[in-house]
């Protein structure tokens, strides 16, 4: 006769952690049968000439391990687009890497170099595996609110939270969920706060191509001051329209990436092969990606001008495809409550913003995503002028 043991309960190391609400907005849309405008990806498909060429390159044979910074050919790509659109050298061998897509590449730069009792700075809302990735690698999570319409970053704040604990500040422009981003004060205050500091920073850059209005994006790459403390991730995925394919990248100075990929190989070791091919070909063309912005300002501007006959106050917009919106007028509902509620009875989904706040934070607004086809947008907002 055996006898089972008992396991002691696993204790987590994330105990508040659930799953994410992109997973639970998504899902709900699905079970209703909603319009998801919540979760960031498009209802269209990327070039027909980038799926060629990835056929293309596997039936070359090239679907072994990619080398594990990735493969020198995109990495060369990406060292010389830096170049052009920021005037600031990155070396291929040494200073760039291909991630499975920006959460990997933003998890691996925090795994790198956050010990415990580290403290990082974050401004929230915030895309919400920063705070979770900090907790797991004993760190410390100093965040700073930022409040809706323009969610500006009180810089006075910042500097009175730096300490000798200080490891990292992370940004992201544009800024998901809140569509905003940085301009030139932002940098000048960030780089008299981090002069003469060993503080790093993360910057999240996934948007970079997505800004409007003719305003231009402020890279962390463009200022040597910050350059030269900066993890900087980009996303393949957001770039052309294939978030599926979990294609990114990190760029840092070579101490930095050192210690990164050290991490990053025993992470993934390496990513997709015939992709990075692809990739380094369809970058070429630099009208793939230059373009963008007036292919996004154009979606901007539908969203906007469908949305001005409902009930919603609409946000700023300068960059990313996420639009927010606040519904004071229409109800004093909590946001997840109002977003579910929308969801199973409008059919229409959305992200409620207070998820980005780690104390859940309600300034009563929704994120919508206008990533979508022209008739998907007209459809979703011929219910959400219902409401």
């Amino acid at each position: 006769m055996f006898i089972l043991a008992v396991m002691t309960p696993l204790k987590s190391k994330l105990p508040n952690v659930g799953v994410t609400i992109f997973s639970v907005m998504s899902q709900l849309a699905a079970e209703v049968d909603a319009i998801n405008l919540s979760q960031g990806f498009p209802d269209y498909d990327c070039s027909p000439k980038l799926i060629e060429l990835v056929n293309k390159h596997m039936n070359t044979g090239k679907n072994q391990y990619a080398p594990m910074p990735g493969v020198l050919s995109l990495r060369e790509c990406i060292a010389k687009k830096q170049n052009d659109l920021h005037g600031s050298n990155y070396h291929p061998d040494t200073e760039v890497t291909i991630t499975a897509g920006g959460t990997q590449a933003i998890f691996t730069a925090l795994t790198a170099v956050i010990q415990p009792n580290d403290e990082v700075i974050l401004f929230e809302p915030a895309y919400d595996c920063y705070a979770p990735t900090i907790r797991l690698l004993g760190g410390i999570v100093k965040s700073i609110e930022l409040s809706p319409p323009n969610y500006s970053i009180d810089w006075l704040m910042v500097k009175k939270l730096i300490t000798a604990k200080t490891r990292m500040i992370i940004l992201n422009s544009p800024h998901n969920p809140t569509g905003m981003i940085l301009n030139e004060d932002d940098i000048k205050q960030l780089i008299t706060i981090t002069h003469n500091s060993d503080v790093l920073i993360l910057s999240d850059e996934v948007y970079e191509h997505l800004i409007f209005d003719g305003k231009q994006h402020l890279s962390m790459a463009r200022y040597p001051q910050l350059k030269e403390r900066s993890f900087i991730v980009a996303s393949f995925g957001k770039l052309f329209h294939n978030t599926g394919w979990k294609i990114g990248y990190c760029l840092a100075p070579a101490l930095l990436m050192a210690e990164f990929r050290k991490v990053h190989q025993f992470m993934v070791f390496s990513v997709n092969t015939p992709i990075q091919y692809a990739i380094a070909d369809f970058l070429t063309d630099k009208n793939s990606y230059l373009e963008l912005c007036k292919f996004y300002e154009q979606k901007r501007d539908f969203f906007t001008t469908l949305m001005k006959q409902t009930r919603f106050d609409l946000l700023p917009c300068q960059g990313s495809y996420f639009r927010a919106v606040q519904y004071s007028k229409i109800t004093n509902e909590k946001d997840v409550a109002f977003a579910k509620r929308i969801t199973m009875e409008f059919g229409v989904a959305s992200i409620p913003v207070s998820a980005f706040y780690t104390k859940g934070t309600d300034h009563h607004v929704l994120r919508f995503c206008f990533a979508k086809r022209q008739e998907t947008l007209e459809k979703a907002v011929e219910r959400l002028i219902k409401i």
